[in-house]
């Protein structure tokens, strides 16, 4: 109500004081729910759909020293993140309305599997009647801050090659065993100079090295809400420019394999990659839940595959992306009254977002399919989709093809 009385307002922000000054929420709403502008050639995919727009708040300061955040990065918390989600479902049940989220945030820290905290609230929202939740797979895929490692049976460790520039003030990497293996990490310096290591179930320790002056601390815990899976933190602080080893160590002598994921682009200072990346399971957490469609984006031009986008499969070998969606060179509002074009999975989710509401409001809101839920409505869009008869499905960068919301409809007509 408030947002509808400040559009109608000669003084808008006299009404809501809060703007959105980098405009990524302005254009993701636009591209999911944005009215026709006939003058300037735009319309939305489902357009004169009422929006219930999530505001959130930065990161607190401590949290964004930590982790080595770079000021001018936008970083929120998880906490701040299910808040907003609980909210939205609140105003669904009031006004007794279907809702579907647009979720276009990510990150590269947790499990892969899908089983966060927030994974798990959004898997909670999407299985209610009348819901249904789209997420961005991320923008990873070509930025090598995913290491994926095997150890067979036999090999002492296995070497694991960190490229660190110019200027890094520091940076994070976790590393996520496959249940019930277990790892400890030797670190060792540009120089040589090697941080002694020993098993710790659970807990810590910190070493500086001399040469570098670089402090590492690397913290062992067994986590996971489903699995108990080992989950190693590592924090660099103030790492010397150069090749940095993470010595990756089975605890017994099993065929081990193991991830590890550095933060994603935007949250470091410099640049830190993998020498030895791996372009797979670079989807982003939270859009490893089972429950929401996981979209990556393409270029409709060519059909070619973001090279960017977010690949699966998770680390359980569950297919995500569901599909992709249209998001390089896509038209939506700017800032100060003017459209312009953006590229990312955080506009293929909003098509995606767009095509859902629409598939809602047929079945739903209309009654022609009262019953359709949301793993229907993704499993009707999943069958909908084009598929290239040359690639094999599903696809680690295509999921199970393009979104086709016309054949989607075209499906439920003959059947």
């Amino acid at each position: 109500m408030e947002i509808n009385e400040a559009l109608n307002s000669m003084n808008p922000k006299a009404v809501v004081p809060i703007t959105d000054p980098e405009g990524h929420g302005t254009f993701i709403a636009s591209v999911a729910a944005g009215s026709e502008v006939p003058e300037q050639d735009f319309i939305g995919a489902a357009p004169a759909s009422r929006i219930v727009m999530v505001k959130l708040k930065p990161a607190k300061e401590y949290l964004r020293e930590f982790f080595f955040v770079p000021r001018d990065a936008e970083a929120f918390q998880e906490n701040d993140i299910m808040a907003g989600v609980a909210y939205l479902e609140q105003v669904a049940q009031r006004h007794h309305m279907p809702l579907v989220i647009c979720f276009g945030l990510g990150s590269n820290m947790g499990s892969h599997v899908g089983v966060s905290h927030l994974s798990m609230l959004l898997n909670d929202s999407a299985v209610r009647s009348g819901r249904a939740t789209v997420v961005a797979a991320g923008n990873e895929g070509n930025e090598r801050h995913h290491y994926y490692g095997v150890i067979e049976k036999g090999m002492e460790y296995q070497n694991v090659e960190v490229n660190v520039g110019e200027g890094v003030d520091g940076f994070s990497a976790e590393l996520w065993a496959s249940p019930p293996q277990r790892f400890q990490v030797e670190i060792v310096s540009p120089t040589g100079e090697r941080m002694p290591s020993e098993f710790i179930l659970s807990g810590g320790m910190e070493y500086r090295f001399l040469f570098e002056n670089t402090k590492v601390t690397v913290d062992y815990r067994i986590t996971g809400i489903l699995n108990g899976a080992q989950v190693v933190y590592m924090r660099f602080e103030g790492p010397t420019q150069g090749i940095w080893n993470i010595r990756v160590i089975p605890e017994m002598e099993l065929n081990s394999m193991f991830h590890i994921w550095l933060p994603m682009k935007g949250l470091l200072k410099g640049e830190v990659f993998f020498v030895r990346s791996n372009p797979d399971t670079t989807l982003t957490v939270p859009s490893t839940a089972a429950v929401p469609m996981s979209v990556g984006a393409y270029d409709a031009r060519d059909n070619s595959i973001y090279l960017r986008s977010g690949r699966g499969f998770t680390t359980s070998g569950m297919v995500k992306p569901d599909f992709v969606a249209p998001g390089v060179g896509v038209y939506g509002a700017g800032l100060r009254d003017t459209f312009t074009t953006r590229d990312g999975t955080s506009v293929s989710v909003a098509v995606a977002a767009g095509a859902v509401a629409l598939l809602m409001e047929w079945g739903v809101v209309r009654g022609n399919y009262s019953t359709m839920s949301s793993m229907e409505m993704k499993n009707i869009l999943i069958r909908g989709a084009t598929r290239d008869p040359k690639r094999t499905y599903p696809d680690k960068a295509f999921g199970w093809g393009r979104l086709n919301l016309y054949q989607a409809f075209e499906n439920l007509r003959i059947r």
